[in-house]
């Protein structure tokens, strides 16, 4: 395709590094709202205000991911059927309205509605800047670009913690801090709405240059409301994408530890609130290490050992190790020993993460958002069941004083699984029949 005069360039335009920020601030605020749930609900006040034992607080955290997984499909087709643009505003909206109501409401009722609520609007967020930048990113380059937009999320979740416990304070009360965060989503939605367009061609600022940089899509028909069955069936017969999605259910039921209990965990163990946050944050900041080096991890793997092993190796690797450093937990009597291991899980988890999403856009084909959603679905199941599954195994060994034991053993079985699961993915199959042909 040659480039006519009028979008003749001497300098190719750099729109896509725009797309890419946009999306890193999407994924910070995306976690930021989610985890904050976290320290929140450890706090005096919080427990004053509403009441709730720990079970109800593990229902309400465990409703989100249930909503947020069932929804991800949905979602994720709605996305490739109307665009990124209008969706995920209106995603953002959403979530930032619900964010706001769980400030204002109190029952443990309201509390429900609007955490299930929350997930539903959160579910189509990465199913639809996973397919952004498919889209916006040429082939070679899209595990440093799915990495970037992760470690937004990662640094989101990281600071979270920290940052929520020092604005209840200075806000006086976990109330303001989220409805401070719902204005800043309203916000960031007005942004994204006016930076971001659905495709480079589609972008009055992306030149041609540019466009033939990221390669031309031969097929750019959206997926018709009757294509629906027929591209979930071809998600279920897929056993490189059930793979996929068992690998996510598993580590997802060990990383959540992190994110829900590992707070509570802290202060259990006499740790006051601050220096609490402050270790969750060192805790899920590994994860912003890990995410470039696993962006870095998958292409270069890829590279060397082609397609089919490169996507998966670091995957693999990583859930292993993060399995041993859970062993290592449930043995371990030093406090800041459990706190390094969960540092090293963070850690792998996030070295994992950028191959995850490479493959979904390998084999995802036009109905990426779509076929990224089912897997996540799977994954936040796997969430769902770790913020329940917590309290009940606390409950459980209370009496002989293991439960903590049986907690981190069942987060390390998980991770080997997930590790077991990924080693018969296949990034060179595409999920039916390839439906576009890309220059890279």
């Amino acid at each position: 395709m040659s480039a006519s005069p009028e979008f003749e360039s001497v300098v190719k335009s750099n729109v896509r590094y725009r797309i890419l920020i946009v999306c890193f601030v999407i994924a910070f605020l995306l976690y930021l709202d989610r985890v904050c749930l976290g320290e929140i609900v450890k706090t005096q006040q919080f427990l004053s205000d509403t009441g709730l034992s720990k079970e109800q607080i593990g229902q309400f955290l465990g409703a989100f991911f249930f909503s947020y997984a069932l929804f991800q499909v949905p979602a994720g087709w709605l996305s490739d059927r109307f665009g990124a643009r209008l969706m995920l505003t209106i995603y953002v909206v959403a979530w930032s309205l619900c964010t706001l109501l769980t400030g204002v409401v109190g029952t443990f009722a309201g509390l429900m509605v609007a955490r299930i609520g929350f997930g539903i609007a959160q579910a189509g967020a990465y199913p639809t800047m996973s397919a952004t930048v498919r889209r916006w990113y040429r082939f070679s380059r899209r595990g440093q670009a799915s990495s970037l937009v992760s470690f937004g999320g990662r640094l989101g979740g990281t600071l979270a913690p920290f940052l929520t416990a020092m604005l209840i304070i200075a806000l006086t009360g976990w109330r303001e801090t989220l409805w401070l965060y719902g204005i800043v989503g309203l916000g960031t939605a007005i942004a994204y709405r006016w930076i971001i367009r659905d495709t480079p061609a589609l972008h009055p600022k992306c030149n041609l240059l540019e466009q033939e940089h990221i390669g031309f899509p031969e097929d750019t028909r959206k997926p018709e409301l009757r294509e629906i069955l027929p591209m979930l069936k071809t998600c279920c017969l897929s056993l490189s994408l059930w793979l996929n999605s068992i690998g996510q259910f598993f580590i997802n039921v060990g990383w959540a530890f992190l994110i829900t209990w590992l707070p509570t965990f802290l202060k259990d163990r006499g740790v006051d609130n601050t220096q609490g946050a402050m270790l969750v944050t060192v805790v899920l900041a590994m994860g912003m290490v890990g995410q470039p080096i696993g962006g870095w991890a998958t292409d270069a793997s890829v590279r060397r050992f082609g397609l089919r092993i490169g996507r998966v190796l670091p995957i693999c690797l990583a859930s292993f190790v993060a399995g041993c450093s859970y062993i290592a937990c449930a043995y371990l009597d030093s406090l800041w020993g459990v706190v390094a291991c969960c540092a090293v899980v963070s850690l792998m988890t996030d070295i994992g993460n950028p191959s995850t999403w490479a493959f979904m856009q390998d084999v995802g084909g036009r109905n990426t958002a779509a076929i990224f959603g089912w897997a996540n679905m799977w994954g936040n199941f796997g969430a769902a069941l770790s913020a329940i599954m917590v309290p009940q195994l606390m409950n459980y060994g209370s009496q002989s004083g293991s439960g903590e034991t049986l907690v981190f053993l069942a987060c390390a079985a998980a991770f080997f699984i997930a590790g077991l699961a990924a080693m018969g993915m296949d990034a060179t199959k595409p999920i039916g029949a390839p439906s576009s042909q890309e220059v890279t």
